[in-house]
């Protein structure tokens, strides 16, 4: 994808780490894929800021780091890498509160040509997963990379 993003670092493939430069400070951002279901096979994506006590996600924060598009477009970046690292499977996404989730479809709706080209979108209402539409409001998100 050749989205504009902030470099991440990872070490597994699984965990990806970067800080979101904003108009407030800089804020180190949390990325991890961890396996929900094996068949077929779908990761769940976890993102939020590092707590700087403890170092662990904390994923109801609200940073307000007005950067809104290049972190989302970096989270998508790290889906992209770990695809090329563990497999085309299904990608989970749900925010942690409604508010949140609303919040990453805005994202989505902004860059869903772009993501279009290497993913399969769908929006998740309930149980069951359609594909992606602007203007419809979902729970959760799955992608997968053609």
């Amino acid at each position: 994808m050749n989205l504009l993003h902030y470099n991440y670092l990872t070490t597994d493939y699984q965990g990806y780490e970067f800080y979101s430069e904003g108009r407030k400070e800089s804020i180190k951002k949390l990325v991890t894929f961890a396996m929900i279901q094996e068949e077929p096979v779908i990761y769940n994506l976890a993102f939020g800021d590092a707590d700087p006590e403890t170092g662990l996600m904390n994923d109801s924060v609200t940073s307000n780091n007005e950067d809104r598009d290049i972190v989302l477009a970096t989270v998508a970046n790290t889906v992209s890498a770990f695809c090329d690292h563990h497999g085309d499977h299904f990608i989970y996404a749900k925010g942690s509160t409604p508010v949140r989730t609303r919040l990453y479809q805005m994202g989505i709706n902004g860059i869903i040509d772009e993501i279009s080209v290497d993913f399969n979108v769908y929006g998740v209402i309930g149980d069951t997963a359609y594909v992606f539409e602007k203007n419809v409001n979902y729970e959760a998100f799955l992608v997968k990379r053609k």
